[in-house]
C-alpha cells in the first residue's frame, strides 16, 4: 500500500479499492447495508431516495436493455442531463457492459453539441427531458449513424428510460449474458470519454480508463477521512470528471448523495439536508460569501458593528497556525458565539468542511471560512488526470491558502526548469485523446509526463502553487511578461467585482474588462442615491466609474508598475456558458470574450 509523506506525516491509500468503477455498487450494498440511501433527488418538491439494493437492480436492468439494443463492448453511449440518480444508473449500466459513457454538458453551445455527437458517434443518447431534447434533436437527426434517443422524463412520442427498463425480460439467460459482459471488462479498458470544455479551440475527447478513475479514488480520497454516516449535497455537473470522481469516492466511503439542481435553492436545500461536507467551485463560495455580507449590511446599529467586527477579525486568521495567540482566540470565541454560529446554521449546522476545485479560490475566503470553523480544502487537477493530482489535506492537517496542497501518492509531479510548466506522470493520467494521436503525443511526452499547460512552483513547505497558464501569459510592448490569472485572482477579492479579464498583449500597458457584482453595485447606488434603469445605464454613471477607478487603484498596489491595470471598461452583463464566454467549470474563454467585446478592448488602447 503506497503512502505519501511530508514533514514526517503520511497518508495511506485506501485498501481494497475495486478494479472497475461499477464494482463500487455491490461493495456499497455489502459493506454499508442494502437499505442505505445511495442517491436522492427532489421530485415535485419531495426527496425521492434510492436505496443501494434497488439502485443496483435498476442499473442491471438498464444494462440488459442496452445489450438487447445491440450495444457492444467499446460502443459509445452519450448522456445529456442535469444531475439525477438516473444519470448515475446509466453511467454504471454502460460501463459494466464494456461500453463507454460520453457525458455532455447540458449548457454547451450548439456547435459543441454538434462536434461531440459527430465525433463520438454514440449508439444511444440519453436526454433528461423536452428542454434538452429540443436542443439536440436537430443535430442527432443529421448525423450519419443516427443514434436511438431515450429520455429520463416523459416526452410525447419519445422512447423513455422507464420504457427501456420495462421491456427487459429478466431470466437466467439474460442474467448470465450480463455477468459475462461484466467479467469481460478489464481495468485498462476505457470507461468514459469526456470532451474538455476547453478555454481554447475545439473540445478534445479525453479517454479515461477504469484504472485511471479508481486510482483517483484510492489516492485522493484518503485525504478526507470521513465516516459512512456522512450525507453530501451535489450540485456541480456530473459531466465534469471532478464531481464524478468525488461521487465515486462517496460510494467507496458509504456516503449518501443528495442532488440539488436549482442553484437558486442551494442554501435552502443544504439547510434541509444538513450535509457534513460537499464539493464546489470558487464562484459558488464567492456568491455564498457575498450573500452573507449583504445580509450583514442590512443590519442596524450595534448588530451591524458586531457583524463587521467579526469578519474583519476573521480576515486576520492564519489557517496554518495550530494555536493562535490567546487574545485572538478570545475574540474569535465571541465572534463565533455572536455571528459565525448563524452562518454555520445556514449550512445546516453539521458542515465539517468544503472541498473546492476547478479554479483558484481567493486566499481571503480560505481564511474567513477557516475562522468560522468551516475549512475549505483546495485541490488541483485536470480532466486528463482523472482529475485530482494534488490537494490540501485534512488527514495531514494541511490547509494553506494560495496552495493546492500535496501531490497525491500515485503521481510524480515536477516543474519544468525552463518554462515553469507543471508536468505529471502516474496512474491517473489519461489513455489519450479519442481519435487524435497527434494531440496525444503533444500532451504526453516520450517519458510519460503529461504537460498540464499550468505554471506552478513548490513553496517552502513542499506545497504546490499554481501561478498561471502557459497560453494565457503574454508580453507587453516592452517585453515584460504579464500573468493575467495572478492579477485577476487578486482583483476578484473585491466585493464590487464579479469577473475580470486582463488584456494587453503587445500593448504599452495592461487593461481589463470588468463585470461588476451587480447586486453589490445596486446596493451602493441606492446608498448613494444614484438613479438608474438598466445595468447598461448604471455603469455609465460617472460616480460609478469613479468608484471602480478607486477600487482598481486599491488592488493595483499589489503589483509592479508594468502589471498595474491602467485602464478598464465595465461590462453590462455577466459572462455566460450559453454565450460560450465561460466553460461549464466557470473558467474564462478569453478568445471568445475578446471577440464579443473587441470594441471595448480596442477603445482602451486607442491613443
Amino acid at each position: 500500500m503506497e503512502k505519501y509523506a511530508i514533514k514526517g506525516k503520511t497518508v495511506q491509500a485506501f485498501p481494497d479499492i475495486p478494479p472497475r468503477t461499477f464494482d463500487l455498487l455491490p461493495r456499497f450494498v455489502e459493506k454499508f447495508g442494502k437499505k442505505k440511501v445511495m442517491f436522492a433527488n427532489k421530485v415535485e418538491g419531495e426527496w425521492k431516495k434510492y436505496i443501494g439494493r434497488d439502485f443496483v437492480k435498476m442499473t442491471d436492468v438498464i444494462s440488459q436493455g442496452l445489450i438487447g439494443l445491440g450495444v457492444a463492448k467499446g460502443d459509445r453511449v452519450a448522456v445529456i442531463s442535469n444531475n439525477c440518480p438516473q444519470w448515475n444508473m446509466v453511467d454504471f449500466a454502460v460501463q459494466q457492459i464494456g461500453a463507454i459513457l460520453v457525458p455532455i454538458y447540458p449548457t454547451v453551445r450548439q456547435s459543441d453539441y454538434e462536434h461531440i455527437i459527430k465525433h463520438a458517434e454514440p449508439k444511444i443518447v440519453f436526454v433528461e427531458g423536452s428542454l434538452l431534447l429540443n436542443k439536440v434533436k436537430g443535430i442527432i437527426e443529421k448525423v450519419e449513424n443516427k443514434p436511438k434517443v431515450f429520455v429520463f422524463n416523459p416526452v410525447t412520442g419519445q422512447l423513455t428510460l422507464r420504457g427501456l427498463m420495462v421491456s427487459v425480460k429478466i431470466d437466467k439467460k439474460s442474467l448470465a449474458a450480463l455477468q459475462a459482459r461484466k467479467d469481460d471488462v478489464e481495468p485498462e479498458d476505457v470507461a468514459t470519454i469526456i470532451y474538455t470544455s476547453g478555454t481554447l479551440g475545439t473540445p478534445k475527447g479525453v479517454m479515461l480508463t477504469h484504472y485511471n478513475l479508481m486510482s483517483c479514488v484510492a489516492y485522493y480520497g484518503p485525504h478526507y477521512p470521513v465516516p459512512s454516516s456522512h450525507k453530501v449535497v451535489s450540485f456541480l455537473p456530473l459531466s465534469h470528471i471532478y464531481e464524478r470522481s468525488v461521487l465515486y469516492t462517496h460510494l467507496y466511503l458509504g456516503n449518501s448523495t443528495y442532488y440539488v439542481e436549482n442553484f437558486g435553492t442551494i442554501m435552502r436545500d443544504i439547510a434541509d439536508i444538513k450535509p457534513e461536507h460537499f464539493t464546489t467551485v470558487p464562484r459558488v463560495v464567492e456568491k455564498v460569501y457575498n450573500g452573507v455580507m449583504r445580509k450583514g449590511d442590512k443590519l442596524k446599529g450595534m448588530k451591524k458593528r458586531i457583524f463587521h467586527w467579526a469578519f474583519q477579525l476573521a480576515e486576520r486568521y492564519d489557517e496554518t497556525e495550530k494555536k493562535p495567540h490567546r487574545a485572538y482566540r478570545f475574540k474569535l470565541y465571541w465572534a463565533n458565539r455572536l455571528v459565525f454560529k448563524d452562518v454555520r446554521k445556514a449550512f445546516g449546522g453539521r458542515l465539517e468542511f468544503i472541498i473546492s476545485g476547478g479554479a483558484s479560490l481567493q486566499p481571503r475566503l480560505v481564511r474567513l471560512f477557516a475562522a468560522m470553523n468551516i475549512p475549505i480544502i483546495e485541490g488541483y487537477g485536470l480532466t486528463e488526470t482523472s482529475p485530482v493530482i494534488a490537494t490540501n489535506s485534512l488527514a495531514l492537517g494541511i490547509i494553506k491558502a494560495g496552495t493546492v496542497g500535496v501531490p497525491c501518492g500515485s503521481v510524480d509531479i515536477k516543474i519544468d526548469p525552463e518554462s515553469g510548466e507543471i508536468l505529471v506522470k502516474g496512474s491517473p493520467v489519461m489513455k489519450g485523446y479519442y481519435k487524435d494521436e497527434e494531440q496525444t503525443k503533444i500532451a504526453i511526452d516520450e517519458n510519460g509526463y503529461f504537460h498540464t499547460g499550468d505554471i506552478g512552483e513548490f513553496d517552502e513547505d513542499g506545497l504546490l502553487k499554481i501561478t498561471g497558464r502557459m497560453k494565457e501569459i503574454f508580453k507587453d510592448s516592452m517585453g515584460k511578461y504579464i500573468s493575467p490569472a495572478l492579477i485577476e485572482n487578486r482583483f476578484a477579492e473585491s466585493p464590487l467585482i464579479s469577473s475580470i479579464m486582463v488584456v494587453g498583449e503587445n500593448q504599452k500597458f495592461a487593461a481589463a474588462l470588468i463585470v461588476p457584482n451587480f447586486e453589490n453595485l445596486k446596493t451602493w447606488c441606492e446608498e448613494n442615491h444614484i438613479p438608474y434603469t438598466t445595468n447598461a445605464e448604471m455603469i455609465k454613471v460617472k460616480a460609478v466609474s469613479d468608484r471602480y477607478r478607486k477600487e482598481v487603484d486599491s488592488y493595483n498596489k499589489f503589483f509592479g508598475d508594468y502589471e498595474k491595470v491602467k485602464r478598464f471598461e465595465l461590462v453590462d452583463r455577466e459572462w455566460t456558458i450559453e454565450e460560450g464566454e465561460i466553460t461549464p467549470s466557470l473558467k474564462l474563454r478569453r478568445k471568445i470574450i475578446a471577440e464579443h467585446f473587441q470594441g471595448l478592448i480596442d477603445g482602451m488602447f486607442a491613443e
